[in-house]
């Protein structure tokens, strides 16, 4: 049987947790930028360590009033300085429990915007460098910062959205538009499917695009995560696919 990798963003105070996780190879855990605290990373924490499920940091610009989904002007200082904090603090969370971090995915506005902006790519990945070694960074395929992390030999892990819709130019769909979000289980399956079975995803403009597919994300804040990612795990396991 094949395997798939599902991915999903929690501990931003839905409280679901203990019900995603046993459908999730891996998960990225807000550490105090969009969302998060010492006590919901615990929790959290402790959740994927009793689920077997590998976990991510995932940092943001600091701005929990809008979630980290609008773009902030920082300085490159003062944005390498936010992220390596909520790496640290993630990091002695995970070191109290003797867990391991295996990998790093931006939030929101920053994950949208390192993946074009040269700049803010290279603050970004200067912010991880401490952790550029050890663990995998979850990012876009063709995007700037995957380029500028491959030449620093950082080990990248493709991402793609299970729910949500892309652009024809690979970018998502803002959430401003009504399409930009996924929410029928059904849909989302055949959006999984195809793109791991055929590396290409369908754009909403019609357009067929080449995309590499390594893991797949499931948003853990939208309503119909758990019903989306139960009939991900049904239904690829008829297709000879499981989550591992």
């Amino acid at each position: 049987m094949n395997t798939i990798s599902i991915n999903c963003d929690v501990g931003e105070g839905v409280a679901n947790e203990h019900l995603l996780m046993p459908y999730l190879s891996s998960c990225n855990i807000a550490c105090g930028g969009h969302f998060g605290d010492v006590k919901t990373m615990d929790s959290t924490i402790a959740i994927a360590i009793e689920n077997k499920v590998l976990m991510g940091a995932h940092p943001s610009f600091p701005d929990k009033e809008n979630f980290g989904r609008i773009v902030m002007n920082l300085t490159p200082e003062a944005l390498r300085k936010s992220i390596e904090s909520q790496l640290a603090l993630f990091e002695s969370r995970l070191d109290l429990v003797g867990a391991k971090m295996n990998h790093i995915k931006a939030h929101g506005a920053l994950y949208n915007l390192i993946a074009v902006d040269v700049s803010i790519a290279k603050t970004f990945l200067k912010a991880i460098d401490k952790y550029a070694k050890s663990v995998f960074l979850y990012v876009p395929f063709n995007s700037v910062v995957a380029r500028l992390a491959i030449e620093k030999n950082i080990k990248v892990v493709y991402e793609v959205f299970a729910d949500r819709n892309y652009n024809a130019d690979l970018s998502l769909v803002s959430r401003k538009q009504k399409n930009a979000l996924i929410t029928d289980s059904v849909a989302v399956f055949k959006h999984v499917v195809h793109m791991y079975r055929h590396q290409e995803v369908n754009t909403i403009s019609g357009k067929k695009n080449a995309i590499i597919a390594e893991t797949f994300c499931v948003h853990g804040d939208q309503e119909n995560a758990l019903s989306i990612l139960a009939y991900l795990s049904e239904h690829l396991n008829k297709e000879g696919i499981s989550i591992g």
